[in-house]
């Protein structure tokens, strides 16, 4: 069994935020890949279904504990279920990637965010992330509202074919084929040209 848990906020507030990248994958996870309707269980949102044609089953979580503490409500569903970190793969943005770039990490420190910090501190290092990249806003003072703040119309001409993207090809994920998997994501939603003075 696989976990794809999203880093994201509840609520109508900030169900389009930067910071909510995370959830906004799952639900293109849950209505591309026909999941069994959301359900509320774990202090989450949670919909059961199958990945690929190896019908791996899948469990999407969506933690309503706020971002910064989405370890707590994601340690319950592993422990619910008996699954190892092995078994987990957490999407969230990531600001210290170029908007539209994509990087899959495995074990590694929080670099600064509070969710995978929660994260880890519930399930250690050895869950799998996939980083969306946002971009950063330049200044460090700019970060929170940065990235609490709805995508721009811009933005949307990048982000929602990685939505897409990261669908499409998450049958290699659930595979572990993780190289193939990133190599897919970007062959299908090739990153936007950026300025790299403004997105590491």
């Amino acid at each position: 069994m696989l976990i794809l848990s999203g880093q994201g906020n509840p609520g109508e507030k900030y169900a389009k935020n930067r910071h909510n990248a995370g959830f906004l994958v799952l639900d293109e996870i849950h209505a591309a890949h026909g999941f069994q309707p959301w359900r509320s269980k774990f202090e989450s949102e949670i919909a059961e279904g199958f990945i690929g044609p190896g019908r791996i089953k899948t469990l999407l979580v969506k933690p309503q504990t706020f971002y910064n503490e989405t370890g707590r409500a994601l340690s319950k569903v592993a422990q619910f279920y008996k699954l190892s970190p092995e078994d987990i793969v957490v999407l969230h943005d990531e600001i210290d990637l170029a908007p539209g770039r994509v990087r899959l990490k495995q074990g590694g420190g929080h670099s600064g965010n509070n969710g995978v910090r929660s994260m880890i501190a519930h399930l250690g290092e050895n869950v799998r992330r996939v980083r969306i990249g946002v971009g950063h806003p330049g200044d460090k003072s700019r970060v929170m509202p940065y990235v609490l703040s709805d995508f721009s119309k811009a933005d949307h001409d990048w982000f929602d074919p990685l939505v897409r993207a990261i669908s499409d090809a998450l049958p290699f994920l659930a595979d572990g084929n993780d190289e193939r998997f990133q190599t897919e994501v970007m062959r299908l939603a090739p990153a936007p040209k950026h300025d790299p003075k403004q997105n590491r």
